[in-house]
């Protein structure tokens, strides 16, 4: 591992999860600001989609078995930086099931053992997701409610047995990260983000299982393509960048929130979302502070270009 102090100085960076929406905006954005990218991709024949859209000469892509630790390390050499989200691997099932959570889990270890082992990486940014901070509070017998922020994390045992599969895959995934992050001594930092509001969504998306709950309990975040990327650039650039962050730009906290959520969703649902109508406003419970904070010292210091 080169140390932190050199951070952000290498200009070669590597994109795992690049056939994803979220994927192909990093890495354009990337390219944009000068460095060279080694995009890291799971299915054949996504190259010739990121080739089309990318600069050549800067994109080098790389063929991905996130069990196959010699892929992953070919991927790695030569980079300063890792952006790393999770796509289930193609000959498995996209479904979030019981058995989602091990496949997610032995990725991550996969992915940092092999960013212990080389050299160059001065810094990981894990992409990880608000479900892996927001279930099994329940503060309905406290007379104060508590903000839910970076320092909190689901409760594994309220997400198995609410079959809450996507958050548990996302917090054993990101516990496992963090924990192979502080044995090993890897410079890591998580985003967690809010549901994703890309092309791809649908009403089958795993995150909103639970949605009523998350709505009713006020934290039930959404966070746009571009405001994600950014946020993985800043967290990058900014040395002093450590830790969790949330990363969210909408909370649904109204009823025509969750209406207007319902009409982007693809097919669209079947009756509209069971909430009553009424102009109540949920209070929001989530806070993406410790974000806001460093995007704001971006744009004051214009440390990145938007």
């Amino acid at each position: 591992m080169a140390p932190t102090s050199l951070c952000c100085i290498s200009k070669t960076v590597c994109v795992m999860g690049s056939s994803t929406q979220f994927g192909s905006s990093l890495i354009i954005r990337l390219l944009e600001k000068g460095f060279i990218v080694h995009a890291a991709i799971q299915n054949h024949g996504d190259e010739v989609e990121l080739m089309s859209i990318c600069d050549k000469k800067r994109l080098k892509v790389f063929c991905l078995d996130l069990f196959d630790y010699h892929s992953i390390i070919d991927a790695l050499k030569g980079c300063s930086c890792l952006f790393y989200s999770f796509e289930p691997p193609k000959d498995h099932s996209t479904i979030y099931d019981e058995y989602m959570a091990e496949i997610e889990v032995r990725a991550a270890h996969n992915v940092l053992e092999a960013c212990a082992q080389i050299d160059t990486i001065e810094k990981v940014i894990f992409t990880s997701s608000a479900t892996a901070i927001i279930w099994g509070f329940d503060d309905k017998k406290s007379s104060s409610h508590v903000d839910l922020d970076e320092k909190h994390w689901s409760d594994i045992n309220f997400c198995r047995k609410y079959k809450l599969w996507y958050a548990l895959s996302k917090t054993l995934a990101e516990k496992t990260a963090w924990g192979l992050a502080m044995d090993r001594g890897i410079n890591m930092v998580s985003i967690n983000s809010g549901l994703l509001m890309d092309h791809d969504l649908n009403i089958k998306n795993p995150y909103l299982k639970g949605a009523k709950e998350m709505y009713e309990n006020g934290v039930f975040v959404s966070v746009d393509v571009d405001f994600l990327v950014d946020a993985h650039i800043c967290v990058y650039e900014d040395v002093s960048s450590y830790g969790r962050y949330l990363c969210f730009n909408h909370s649904i906290n109204t009823i025509d929130d969750a209406i207007n959520l319902a009409n982007k969703l693809s097919p669209l649902p079947s009756s509209p979302p069971s909430f009553e109508k009424d102009s109540k406003i949920i209070q929001q419970r989530i806070s993406n502070k410790k974000l806001n904070k460093i995007m704001i010292k971006k744009i004051d210091g214009c440390k990145i270009d938007i």
